[in-house]
């Protein structure tokens, strides 16, 4: 049977299995000590997949990033999986909205995420259409340890900051391409 689907809240237990995982939350700690030692104020955004333009294409930048730069140079595209995983993409403009928000009303922590589940395959399909992109993906093993859904629940964030993504997915992909189409990748 599947997992269930739920979002994960800013309460939910933090272990990650990985050091890019375990160095963003010692960071929260830090922040914790500080506000706790010297009275600091401080606020910490947790991102989901952002995305948009202006990512680079190559290395660890992304799904979006890297299979849009790979589709409009008409170069083979690979799915990790069965391409089932989900995840929470923001585009990045929301993201840069709920920076300014949290500057100006933010203290402690803040998922900044949709909280909608897209799957990588629907991400494929969505930049293939908006690409023009003819090929099928490529098929490769999973990733060892890969997390099979995860998105997050923005409800503190939308009461305390004031903040939602406006710009869905679908929307967000396709602003993406068409700056990736005009060399603004």
């Amino acid at each position: 049977t599947p997992e269930p689907v739920a979002t994960v809240t800013e309460a939910h237990p933090v272990n990650p299995l990985d050091a890019y995982g375990a160095s963003k939350h010692a960071v929260e700690h830090y922040l914790f000590l500080y506000k706790h030692n010297f009275d600091l104020n401080w606020v910490a955004l947790r991102y989901p997949n952002v995305y948009g333009p202006r990512q680079d294409t190559m290395g660890e930048a992304g799904v979006v990033a890297i299979f849009s730069g790979r589709m409009l140079a008409s170069q083979p595209c690979t799915i990790n999986g069965d391409g089932l995983q989900q995840r929470d993409f923001v585009y990045v403009g929301d993201i840069a909205q709920a920076n300014l928000l949290a500057i100006e009303h933010g203290s402690g922590i803040y998922n900044i995420g949709s909280g909608i589940p897209t799957d990588i395959n629907t991400v494929f399909s969505l930049l293939k259409t908006a690409s023009g992109y003819e090929s099928e993906p490529l098929s490769a093993p999973a990733k060892l340890g890969e997390v099979r859904r995860t998105y997050l629940d923005a409800t503190r964030a939308r009461a305390e900051l004031g903040w939602a993504p406006t710009v869905d997915v679908a929307d967000g992909l396709r602003r993406t391409i068409q700056s990736f189409n005009r060399g603004n990748g």
